[in-house]
């Protein structure tokens, strides 16, 4: 169980899940996660697997390194009950640099359908809300179905389509400190 090695930083915990650092040691559930083209291929504008495990450890350093503000951060998902990662969960502002924070999630097809990306959003977004956040956005693919309904499960209202990150259309979602996040 890589996430009870000591020094994996717990970012915050729900009922099932341990969000925290990644760590040098779930490199190879990383590499298993980001090598598979059913998760990458809505990542980025031109998605691409990992070829290799080495490239597992420079993801993993990205997210250390986007995790220094303790506000934001690239975080594993981890399950309580196996101690399997699951994904990732993230809280990070968008690239324009005009103050937007993004919500997302990235899991192992092995993790999908049991509710873990909503759980893991609702507390990154309960995070960032007390951290004093007004209002969070999530942006994916126009026919990333799974994701979207994870966004309605949130409470998230779409706000149309955009071009405004990442080099392509995305369906914008939001969501404000007042609506909260639904227990």
């Amino acid at each position: 169980m890589a996430g009870t090695e000591q020094g994996s930083e717990t970012v915050l915990t729900t009922e099932r899940l341990v969000v925290r650092q990644w760590t040098t040691a779930d490199r190879e559930r990383a590499f298993d996660i980001y090598s598979r083209w059913e998760v990458v291929r809505w990542l980025g504008r031109t998605p691409r697997v990992m070829a290799g495990p080495e490239e597992a450890v420079a993801f993993i350093e990205r997210c250390r390194q986007r995790s220094a503000d303790p506000r934001y951060g690239v975080w594993a998902v981890e399950r309580r009950d196996t101690g399997t990662v699951a994904g990732s969960v993230l809280l990070v502002p968008l690239p324009d640099g005009n103050g937007e924070i993004e919500v997302g999630w990235h899991l192992h097809p092995d993790s999908w359908g049991h509710g873990i990306a909503t759980e893991a959003a609702r507390a990154a977004l309960a995070k960032g809300f007390a951290d004093g956040l007004t209002e969070i956005r999530a942006v994916l693919a126009p026919d990333n179905i799974r994701s979207a309904a994870v966004c309605r499960r949130l409470g998230m209202t779409s706000a149309g389509l955009t071009d405004r990150w990442y080099g392509r259309q995305l369906a914008e979602f939001r969501i404000g400190r007042a609506q909260g996040a639904p227990a």
